[in-house]
């Protein structure tokens, strides 16, 4: 019933629905655009649904670069008090803390963050419209964008096909279950990542005065 409801899906309402949903994440919305992204490079490890995997890392690509910019524009435009105001109205994705640990980057790591925050969902939300608050100017804010959303498109499509393709070769008696593993490895990377990112924002600088 999975492979057939899967297969009634057209590949271009595939790429579309990459292409949304990383836009509107990278837009400063939380959207689970990694899931998606993962989800999309999966279906192309199915030779019969049609997908194309880079197409699919090109829709995630022009998504994340567009949402990204536009995100920057509001940033810029309405400051750090919208994200404040954001705060109050989803705490679990816009709290202090959340923007606390953002500062922290781009403090510590400056316009690198907005490459290195395209593999944390937290920083991928709020990298763009922070950016922007912060007045960091667009001609260097451009280039780490493309070249972030170039490594995380392209990265993650490429290593999730290849796990895709790789348990289904092993695990051919258990063709979904192949699916499984490859998602499940990819998310347990990503948390890893994740826990270890923000502990470094977290932990005190060395050499710092103690309070």
């Amino acid at each position: 019933m999975i492979a057939e409801w899967l297969q009634s899906i057209p590949p271009l309402a595939v790429y579309l629905t990459v292409l949304f949903v990383v836009g509107i994440e990278s837009f400063g919305i939380p959207l689970p655009g990694e899931i998606v992204l993962v989800t999309a490079t999966l279906m192309a490890t199915r030779p019969e649904l049609a997908v194309s995997a880079i197409w699919v890392a090109v829709c995630a690509l022009i998504g994340a670069v567009v949402g990204d910019s536009i995100g920057f524009a509001v940033g810029r435009r309405y400051g750090i008090g919208l994200l404040e105001a954001a705060g109050r109205r989803f705490p679990k994705h816009f709290g202090p803390g959340h923007v606390a640990i953002a500062e922290r980057a781009f403090e510590r790591w400056g316009v690198l963050t907005v490459i290195v925050g395209r593999f944390i969902a937290i920083l991928r939300i709020l990298a763009g419209p922070l950016a922007g608050a912060l007045k960091m100017p667009y001609r260097k804010f451009m280039p780490a964008n493309l070249v972030g959303g170039v490594l995380w498109t392209f990265g993650t499509t490429a290593l999730v096909y290849a796990l895709g393709v790789a348990a289904e070769s092993w695990l051919k008696r258990f063709s979904w279950a192949g699916l499984v593993v490859a998602v499940l490895v990819g998310l347990i990377v990503g948390f890893l990542v994740k826990k270890r990112v923000i502990g470094l924002l977290t932990r005190p600088e060395e050499g710092a005065p103690a309070a």
